[in-house]
């Protein structure tokens, strides 16, 4: 599918993006090959394939939980711009 510079300056224009002629011509044919590409994984059969099929198993992404070594209140506030209390004391940004 060919994209027409009308239609690539309408996408610039929902995008808010300025685009000279060039890059205008060059995000015409980017966006072109990427619909094409598009048109190709439509053509696939996935009629037999479940909708939340996976290709490879899935395996939680998270590690144990390992109690370390962590800072104590003293070395946290010792670069704090200012502190009180045993906080870190930051500007109000509401009144």
């Amino acid at each position: 599918m060919t994209l027409t510079n009308e239609q690539v300056e309408h996408v610039a224009l929902l995008a808010r993006l300025g685009l000279s002629d060039e890059e205008r011509e060059r995000m015409r044919e980017q966006l072109s090959s990427i619909l094409d590409h598009i048109d190709q994984l439509r053509a696939a059969d996935t009629s037999n394939v479940a909708p939340t099929a996976q290709v490879i198993p899935l395996a939680p992404a998270l590690r144990d939980d390992v109690v370390a070594p962590s800072l104590t209140v003293e070395q946290v506030l010792a670069n704090a711009p200012r502190t009180e209390g045993g906080f870190i004391k930051v500007r109000a940004i509401l009144d």
